[in-house]
């Protein structure tokens, strides 16, 4: 069993830049892949990144690659999201999430994560 806990987000404008971390509890976290997903108002959920177990394999959608990174640390059992030059279509509730599956490396189908946090607001203004 894994819990999540997401916080970073807020209100900043266009530009800008926010970093988003997910907390999880329990002792076995590296043995997890880890995924950030957002979900606009009116609009699906979607897949936005994903780190492998050991950090080494990263994954992201073409709407954020080159603005986004993530990272993981596994002592610490965080997982950061680092967002940069935000645009106002970035405006999304973001959740972390955690995949138990070991038949890949990484996973952008949110099917594949067996646990959610409860999201976090990022809001980018024009």
């Amino acid at each position: 069993q894994v819990q999540l806990v997401e916080s970073g987000g807020g209100l900043v404008q266009a530009g800008g830049s926010l970093r988003l971390s997910c907390a999880a509890s329990g002792r076995t976290f590296s043995a997890y892949v880890v995924g950030w997903f957002r979900q606009a108002p009116g609009k699906e959920r979607e897949f936005v990144a994903t780190i492998s177990r050991s950090g080494q394999i990263t994954y992201y959608a073409d709407s954020v690659k080159g603005r986004f990174t993530i990272s993981r640390d596994n002592a610490k059992n965080l997982v950061d999201l680092q967002m940069n030059s935000l645009k106002p279509e970035d405006t999304a509730v973001y959740y972390c999430a955690a995949s138990g599956f070991r038949d890949a490396s990484y996973y952008t189908d949110a099917r594949r994560y067996d646990y959610w946090g409860q999201g976090t607001q990022v809001t980018v203004s024009s």
